[in-house]
């Protein structure tokens, strides 16, 4: 990895986890067991994609990128809350992620559910909070965040898209595309587009880089298939060739590792193009995308 880039990404993590830390709620307006629940989740690390994600796209059409960190935050909740259900044994029942004990092991199903419906809702709570110290500019670029994201998240998005992985059995390449689309990819180029948005870029800007995270959301599903048959749980800090014990449909078990190796890649020249139509091929954004692609967990 370039050292700048790895620069890059730890300052923006820092940023990132700190902003989290202030963003929850807590004691006493918050019960002390439901506020332990929501911060073992959210404080347990990871990638930070999302957040990243959001902040890098308002860098890279110069924007001020404070003022994309509440919606950074409001997708990592998102995102967080997601992990919490999707671990849940109604759903795919695994006892690790991000390299700990899966949060209903931890405090039950019961208290894992309602962490993950207080992280959701406070998602939009923070996002609601943006326009009050802005001018009516940064409200109305808030307002429309607020709804990229509700809708990435929503029935129409990840929830859609989790609601077609429980059904899935024998699917083909198009439709496992259309399932990770909305269950993975969604929620990935709603951070782009949100950091965008609060950039201030216009639409046709705006577009380029939805274009390009769109890319980079199914690069991202690619190679976790990919990990998932050759990782190691405590490398990927969840539980390894859980896809295939299941019997799951993926990007390997329908085209071979070598040809979804290949797809990833094509993924990424497409975002490419995408980013050189906006003349921001040379932003961190593109960088993002190679390191999703290159990405060992």
């Amino acid at each position: 990895m370039d050292p700048s880039f790895s620069e890059y990404l730890q300052a923006r993590r820092a940023e990132i986890e700190a902003a989290l830390a202030a963003a929850l709620p807590g004691p006493p307006d918050c019960p002390p067991v439901l506020d332990q629940a929501m911060r073992y989740s959210v404080t347990a690390g990871g990638k930070r994609l999302r957040p990243i994600l959001c902040l890098a796209a308002a860098d890279a059409v110069g924007g001020d990128r404070s003022a994309a960190l509440p919606a950074a935050c409001a997708i990592e909740l998102i995102h967080t809350y997601s992990l919490i259900h999707d671990d849940l044994p109604a759903m795919d029942d695994d006892t690790m992620r991000r390299g700990r004990p899966t949060l209903h092991v931890v405090a039950g199903e019961g208290m894992a559910i309602l962490a993950g419906d207080g992280l959701l809702t406070e998602a939009f709570a923070l996002l609601a909070r943006v326009p009050a110290g802005g001018d009516s500019r940064t409200a109305a670029r808030a307002l429309r965040v607020a709804g990229v994201i509700a809708r990435a998240a929503g029935a129409t998005g990840m929830v859609g898209g989790q609601a077609l992985d429980l059904a899935s059995a024998d699917i083909d390449g198009e439709a496992l595309r259309r399932m990770h689309s909305k269950k993975t990819g969604a929620l990935i180029r709603a951070s782009a587009v949100a950091g965008a948005i609060m950039g201030g870029a216009p639409d046709a800007i705006v577009d380029r880089v939805d274009a390009a995270a769109g890319e980079f959301g199914l690069a991202f599903q690619i190679v976790d298939d990919i990990l998932d048959v050759e990782g190691q749980s405590a490398q990927l800090g969840k539980t390894a060739g859980k896809d295939a014990a299941a019997g799951k449909p993926t990007y390997p078990a329908l085209y071979g590792i070598p040809a979804a190796r290949t797809m990833a890649e094509e993924c990424l020249q497409r975002a490419q193009s995408a980013l050189e139509d906006a003349n921001l091929a040379n932003s961190q954004l593109m960088n993002i995308g190679r390191w999703i692609v290159k990405r060992s967990n």
